[in-house]
């Protein structure tokens, strides 16, 4: 049977500011970014996978190019549902770091997102994450489908992606968290959610208790990693000029994902994770994201599978 990483998430066109002026504008969205660089590497070196977005946009020229570009990238469109109205368009203005700080523009008349109806397999991928999944006008139906993957045997991943205008309700993400089988949060993530940065006291008060294997992300510094009786620390992958933060985070997810793959992670595998096997996903996920961080593309360059 084919296997299919399937993501669920918002897709919009970022518009990416520097100094006050555009550089460039892409397709984005978190989730969207991963599943391109997953396109670009996964769908390269394992054409048998089948790799398919959940979203929807309007109906419009923003939707046109999302759609052509999906498709030159080896990701399914069939899970991209339109509707009358406006894509989702982004500003993205970087700062003197080459961190981004965001501006949404949404058209509040567009239908309410419904439910996928995709059929998920064992040992399938589910990626969800950001603001649809807690969101009050889409983070019900994301529950729904990752719900219904978790309960088909399918490896679930979140990424609790947060930003200091998201509603500040633990809850919303605990419940996202109980359904996964890795969880991926910043220092950031934690600290707004939890008041802390300690990753290893988040893991054993907050997030053990939900989810097994959990990953803490820290920008220029070690990511954390745990899993019961594992707690490792793995270097970011050298960048020779940051051009760009934008997918830093998303293509560390693609990087985990592509791994798993390449080294035929199934579900079963996920309840016993060991240090070793964290050295077999880490490293190949901060590759990703360095290559991210090289240029103002959300994603990793097209012939980056070469290099892993």
């Amino acid at each position: 049977m084919t296997r299919k990483i399937i993501g669920i998430g918002e897709t919009v066109l970022d518009i990416v500011f520097r100094g006050g002026q555009p550089q460039a504008a892409v397709p984005g969205g978190s989730v969207f970014n991963s599943m391109i660089s997953l396109g670009r590497t996964v769908g390269r070196k394992y054409p048998d996978v089948q790799l398919l977005m959940e979203s929807q946009v309007g109906d419009d020229y923003v939707a046109d190019m999302v759609a052509d570009f999906m498709a030159a990238n080896g990701v399914s469109t069939e899970g991209i549902k339109r509707a009358k109205g406006q894509s989702v368009v982004s500003l993205a203005m970087l700062d003197e770091n080459n961190n981004a700080h965001y501006e949404f523009y949404r058209d509040k008349d567009l239908p309410a997102f419904r439910t996928p109806d995709t059929t998920v397999h064992s040992d399938d991928i589910a990626l969800f994450g950001s603001f649809f999944a807690v969101s009050p006008a889409t983070g019900r139906q994301a529950g729904e489908f990752i719900s219904r993957a978790r309960d088909a045997g399918a490896i679930v991943y979140y990424d609790i992606n947060f930003r200091k205008n998201h509603p500040a309700e633990p809850s919303k993400f605990e419940a996202n968290i109980a359904l996964a089988d890795i969880v991926r949060g910043s220092s950031e993530d934690i600290e707004l959610l939890y008041g802390s940065s300690d990753a290893a006291k988040v893991y054993k008060e907050r997030i053990a208790p939900l989810c097994r294997n959990f990953i803490c992300t820290r920008g220029e510094e070690d990511a954390e990693v745990f899993s019961p009786g594992v707690h490792s620390k793995f270097p970011t992958a050298t960048v020779e000029k940051v051009v760009s933060t934008i997918g830093a985070g998303d293509n560390f997810n693609a990087g985990i994902i592509y791994a798993l793959v390449k080294n035929g992670f199934g579900k079963a595998q996920l309840e016993h994770l060991t240090a070793e096997d964290w050295a077999l996903l880490v490293p190949t996920a901060m590759k990703f994201s360095a290559n991210v961080c090289g240029s103002l593309y959300n994603y990793v360059d097209p012939d980056f599978s070469d290099s892993i």
